[in-house]
């Protein structure tokens, strides 16, 4: 089978590779769409483990099952979790799945750059999905990265009524946009230095726009009477988190949605923050099972409209391609790789 295998962003060759044996408990996944994400990106996270095949944003069709796999069967078209939680440890009984440790362990044979993927015992156990019928491979593959909005919104209890900013219109940004929409918020403003994505944000649900996330708050308040309720960082820049915590209102709920490049730091008033009256900061990184059904179901129901949000769909052979236009941001919002396809086709 052919393999994108990572060396760096500018770095990607395809080889090929034996398609992976299964074992008792284990399947074989023939992989039909895999999103290019904006982790997948962050050289500095992954130094040390290159070369490696990325691609956790899947789906795909069972192609052969090993032993004792009676919950699925061949042809069944499914999506599936890369990481997995083990539902036992103290992480997994207080809802914090994505601190347990055999979630971190648990990933992909070998990435979902590949034409096909081995998935090991617990995941095949614990982390396959059945695709809805009404529901395209590409809008599935989106499951994985709306699963981490909805995590991040239930975590900051994003509900009706609502006032939201977003600062990073990236294609996070626009997936936390379009769920904050429809959850019912009142009032979202979108803010992003590019005014490409800006037209995104409006197009998926955002009220109000910028280029200047340190006129967020004089924004709100002009239409809402308010700062926000919500403040979403898709962005670790430290500018962008201060004019974060200046946009957030009494008692609001900031939530830091993306990691920073490594030794970044920022500076922050703990008084101001203290007396601004019970404003909270908090992180999610990943999802759990639950939150990629809620996710589907989402998709199937048409309240986050993913389809619209595809610009590119490349084969795996045009994967290099496909990283730089994620990297430069300019032309892309969302670029699917289809890796048993044809570039040709």
């Amino acid at each position: 089978m052919l393999v994108a295998n990572y060396y760096s962003n500018k770095d990607i060759r395809l080889e090929q590779r034996p398609i992976p044996k299964i074992e008792k408990g284990e399947c074989l996944v023939k992989i039909h769409a895999s999103g290019i994400c904006g982790s997948d990106l962050m050289e500095w996270y992954r130094l040390d483990k290159v070369p490696v095949v990325l691609g956790h944003e899947t789906s795909g069709e069972i192609v052969e099952l090993g032993e004792g796999v009676n919950h699925l069967k061949v042809g069944d078209r499914i999506v599936a979790s890369h990481h997995v939680p083990c539902f036992e440890c103290r992480f997994c009984k207080r809802g914090q799945e994505t601190m347990c440790k055999t979630l971190h362990l648990t990933t992909y044979d070998p990435g979902g750059f590949s034409q096909y993927i081995r998935l090991p015992e617990i995941n095949t156990r614990l982390g396959v999905f059945q695709i809805p019928d009404d529901m395209t491979y590409e809008e599935a593959s989106f499951a994985e990265p709306l699963a981490c909005i909805v995590r991040g919104q239930n975590q900051v209890k994003l509900g009706s009524g609502d006032v939201v900013a977003v600062i990073g219109s990236g294609i996070s940004g626009i997936l936390h946009i379009a769920l904050a929409k429809a959850r019912g918020a009142e009032c979202i403003v979108a803010v992003d230095i590019s005014k490409d994505r800006l037209l995104w944000a409006q197009k998926f649900g955002a009220e109000m726009v910028t280029e200047d996330a340190n006129a967020i708050g004089d924004m709100l308040i002009g239409k809402t009477g308010q700062k926000a309720d919500i403040v979403i960082l898709t962005t670790g820049h430290p500018d962008a988190v201060q004019a974060g915590f200046e946009a957030a209102d009494e008692g609001a709920t900031i939530l830091l949605f993306a990691p920073s490049d490594p030794d970044t730091t920022v500076k922050f008033d703990i008084n101001k923050l203290f007396f601004k009256h019970d404003r909270t900061i908090t992180t999610t990184y990943a999802n759990s099972p639950n939150d990629l059904k809620e996710a589907l179901n989402l998709i199937s129901n048409k309240k986050v409209r993913v389809k619209e949000m595809i610009t590119h769909r490349i084969a795996l052979d045009e994967i290099q391609y496909g990283f730089n236009l994620v990297q430069s941001g300019l032309e892309s919002l969302k670029v699917i790789v289809e890796p048993n396809r044809n570039s040709n086709s």
